[in-house]
């Protein structure tokens, strides 16, 4: 049994290419409890009955809902309008930045990048929250994520 102190903060994923699911659960699990989801059915029962410190956001998922909508519905709801939200996602043109920050997106960031820039950018808006869970993650190595 896990002690309050060795409580890690929960983390969802949302994310649909299985590689990238096991590559960034590899990265995050020393850190995070981490669900997974790969659609908007699973993700409304995941969020139905957890609440996460953080969710990282792919735009293209399965199904007819995308990523971007989910941020938009989260933000509206009262009960996970406060939660992080890192869009990550390969949608890589200005506008779809624009579009992300605008659905409520905290963060954008475009894949293929360095998993110590995604580390960087959760450990920056834990710590707005108090939470302190790793250190600096700036590396001279470029372990890539795509």
């Amino acid at each position: 049994m896990e002690s309050l102190s060795e409580v890690k903060p929960k983390l969802l994923l949302v994310e649909d290419d299985i590689e990238n699911q096991k590559l960034l659960k590899l990265f995050l699990k020393k850190y995070f409890s981490i669900d997974i989801c790969d659609s908007a059915e699973t993700f409304y029962l995941l969020t139905d009955k957890n609440e996460y410190e953080v969710i990282i956001m792919d735009i293209s998922i399965k199904g007819d809902t995308n990523g971007l909508d989910l941020t938009r519905e989260l933000r509206e709801n009262s009960i996970h309008s406060n939660v992080s939200i890192i869009c990550y996602t390969a949608h890589a043109f200005s506008q779809d930045r624009i579009n992300a920050l605008d659905a409520g997106c905290d963060v954008y960031i475009s894949k293929p990048t360095d998993i110590y820039t995604l580390l960087n950018a959760i450990s920056e808006l834990l710590k707005v929250k108090g939470i302190n869970i790793f250190g600096d993650f700036s590396s001279t190595e470029n372990i890539f994520i795509s």
